[in-house]
């Protein structure tokens, strides 16, 4: 099991690369199975979501003609959530009567997903459905938030890699690690 230093805490592998390519392959499959016959507009959250986004969109069957879009919000100053979501790099895609994916790397209480669910509706999506790597479902808090399409779940541990980081560092590893306590 290969494992990690960083910051003074100890790392270790939690999702090797192959568990990670499955995961996104199931999800990658349900998706072309619910859009055979449409064409989502995919809404990358900024920075996690853009690996598992990448591997996800390219996993799509070939026949699902879909394209990508990329935001960037945030609803924390310094380590608090402000409850508001604050667009630091705006949607730049009409949404209006699309089929929409939030690609999230991790949901936990919901609160971004929430937030971002009723923008994009009041911008007139005609749907919203929420693709992530990993979910905390017992973090949730906000019901609608909940994901449609799941990599993994997990509990309370702190992940990095696979697009997660640490302190904005770490997102380039090829596995997600949990921090050992």
């Amino acid at each position: 099991m290969r494992s990690i230093d960083e910051q003074g805490y100890h790392f270790e592998e939690w999702l090797t690369p192959k568990q990670i390519a499955e995961d996104v392959q199931q999800v990658a499959d349900r998706i072309s199975a619910d859009y055979r016959d449409k064409e989502p507009l995919f809404v990358v959250v900024l920075n996690g979501a853009f690996v598992f986004a990448a591997d996800l969109i390219r996993a799509l069957d070939k026949d699902i003609r879909c394209e990508q879009t990329f935001i960037r919000v945030s609803s924390y100053f310094g380590m608090a959530t402000t409850g508001q979501l604050e667009f630091i790099v705006p949607l730049q895609q009409v949404v209006d009567q699309r089929d929409v994916i939030i690609v999230e790397d991790i949901v936990d209480t919901g609160l971004t997903i929430h937030q971002l669910k009723a923008h994009l509706r009041a911008h007139g999506a005609n749907s919203v459905r929420v693709a992530t790597m990993l979910f905390k479902p017992a973090k949730l808090e906000y019901d609608d938030a909940k994901p449609d399409y799941v990599g993994h779940e997990i509990s309370e541990e702190f992940v990095i890699g696979y697009g997660l980081d640490f302190d904005g560092f770490m997102r380039n590893l090829d596995a997600i690690y949990k921090v050992k306590k």
